[in-house]
């Protein structure tokens, strides 16, 4: 996208915008008297849109709510969801706000009053419909039913509506995702990358029907989706030199100095960093060996050390997570020693975890000098590898367990430097199942998809509650492995983290924040059990 307009757009847009809609009055709105007569004011009110749709930290630290991540501070806002403490009083991060479906509806409302070529409105209010889609997406996956508001209130106190159905939101998210497919370009010029395609429409409509068990569907839509293809590296997908590569759909667009993510949050203490969202030893276990076994029959046939337990894993876990031993920006990161600037108890900026991510911060490792707190790195929220993992998933609970199925799950293992799944192992919509879900997990780890996943499989009150544990202590040994990383002896007790708190159904859903509720009382009753 035309990045260099983002700040200028973002202030224009945002007078008077809180966390609802009814925070939104009239003199918000841009008079067609002054505005919308040009393509330029057009694309200024479109980029707009765009700069609220999705951020990458929020993509991030949305891992702090599954059973993949901690949020070191409270403050930030996930670590009550992740051991959860939350309420409406203190929902933590809320996804709560319609600012951005406010500006969607003010360029949809006033694009036909342009005297612009019809096809080029068209493709102006598809995307502004797909950004509003995609937002109506985060709050009815995170807080059930909710007000659909598709025009403008004239007052605040117009605005004071009560929830519709989650299934009312549903069909008109994926009705209007069917309507701007065709209409939306399958490309841009490398400009306006960024921008909402048809592949993205497919992938968001795809999600949904996914995440509410609409398989048929979802393998429908998955299999139409065309001209994406795996990166031939999966460290290369997060690269800066390499974003614009075939396996991204849609980003969030980032500029240094002007509309930049800051990574100081997921670095190490030892690097500036405040570790403030950092990998669990749940996370970590679940790599496989670089063989295809799960780490427990590795260990019954011999082959897997858990006193030295990161030799011969699944080589995403390097790519995405830092540990102990591994040599990171020159040095050896030893989060297991006392007395180390990355020992878990050296610094409130240390890892409570003895791990941190790595995963888009690989680029970090070899420019360690590069302004971190101030980078143009593209955070990727759809990407072709979940469009091969959703074919394999939505196969599985179909039973069909047939060469699409294995050639999709291949597909993404083997371009990870893993084997092929084998099939006479994996052979049953049990065993498969297992492996999908799986494979989703170390796929994506650290971006946001964790959390919706174990909720809509039912399986966050098995994984989120109880005590979470980071890695074993111990010691950093001398000999080095084929990778350069070293060996560790880890034969102390591992580090205790908290203990969570996950109630089904309750937790299945964020509660509507105290503060909007005063606002506007017709959202109550709130969801069940806040």
């Amino acid at each position: 996208m035309r990045k260099y307009i983002i700040i200028l757009v973002f202030g224009f847009l945002t007078a008077s915008c809180g966390e609802s809609f009814l925070d939104l009055a009239p003199k918000d709105a841009l008079s067609p008297a002054t505005f919308w007569k040009s393509e330029s004011d057009l694309e200024l009110a479109l980029t707009g849109c765009y700069s609220g749709f999705e951020s990458g930290d929020w993509l991030m630290y949305r891992e702090c709510g599954s059973d993949n991540a901690f949020n070191n501070f409270p403050w930030e806002g996930w670590t009550n969801i992740g051991n959860g403490t939350l309420s409406a009083a203190d929902p933590g991060s809320s996804y709560f706000s319609y600012t951005t479906i406010y500006r969607c509806n003010e360029l949809i409302a006033n694009v036909s009053t342009m005297d612009l070529e019809a096809s080029t409105l068209e493709v102006y209010e598809a995307q502004a419909r797909f950004i509003r889609a995609y937002k109506y997406y985060q709050l009815v996956i995170n807080y059930g039913d909710v007000p659909l508001v598709t025009e403008n209130f004239g007052s605040p106190e117009e605005a004071k509506i009560p929830r519709d159905s989650r299934e009312k939101v549903l069909t008109f998210i994926q009705d209007e995702l069917k309507d701007i497919i065709e209409v939306l370009p399958e490309a841009y010029s490398s400009d306006d990358f960024g921008k909402a395609t048809k592949g993205a429409a497919q992938t968001l409509l795809m999600r949904i029907h996914l995440y509410y068990g609409e398989y048929e569907k979802a393998l429908t839509v998955a299999q139409s989706i065309e001209g994406y293809s795996l990166n031939s590296t999966f460290s290369g997908v997060f690269s800066p030199d390499n974003e614009q590569n075939d396996e991204a759909i849609l980003s969030v667009q980032h500029t240094p100095d002007m509309y930049s993510i800051d990574f100081t949050p997921y670095l190490p203490n030892g690097s500036g960093g405040w570790s403030s969202v950092v990998p669990t030893q749940s996370l970590v276990d679940s790599y496989e060996m670089a063989s295809g076994l799960t780490i427990q029959e590795a260990e019954e046939l011999g082959q897997y050390d858990p006193q030295n337990p990161f030799v011969n894993r699944d080589p995403r876990l390097r790519a995405s997570i830092i540990y102990p031993g591994q040599v990171w920006q020159g040095d050896v990161y030893s989060s297991v020693e006392e007395g180390d600037a990355n020992y878990y108890q050296t610094a409130d900026n240390a890892s409570k975890t003895g791990y941190n991510f790595r995963k888009y911060l690989n680029y970090l490792d070899a420019f360690p000098d590069e302004p971190y707190w101030n980078s143009g790195l593209n955070i990727i929220v759809f990407r072709y590898a979940e469009v091969l993992l959703t074919i394999a998933e939505a196969k599985v609970e179909l039973g069909e367990i047939d060469d699409e199925l294995y050639a999709a799950l291949d597909a993404v293992r083997l371009r990870a430097g893993m084997p092929a799944v084998d099939r006479t192992r994996y052979n049953t919509v049990e065993n498969l199942r297992a492996l999908v879900r799986n494979e989703r997990r170390v796929e994506f780890a650290m971006e946001g998809l964790r959390r919706d996943d174990i909720i809509r499989w039912e399986i966050a009150e098995e994984v989120m509650n109880g005590p979470l544990y980071g890695t074993k202590l111990g010691a950093v040994l001398d000999s080095e492995q084929d990778n350069g990383d070293y060996n560790v002896q880890l034969t102390g007790d591992p580090i205790f983290v908290e203990t969570r708190k996950f109630e089904a159904p309750k937790h299945y859903l964020l509660p509507i924040p105290q503060s909007a509720i005063d606002k506007n009382p017709e959202l109550k009753p709130n969801n069940p059990g806040y």
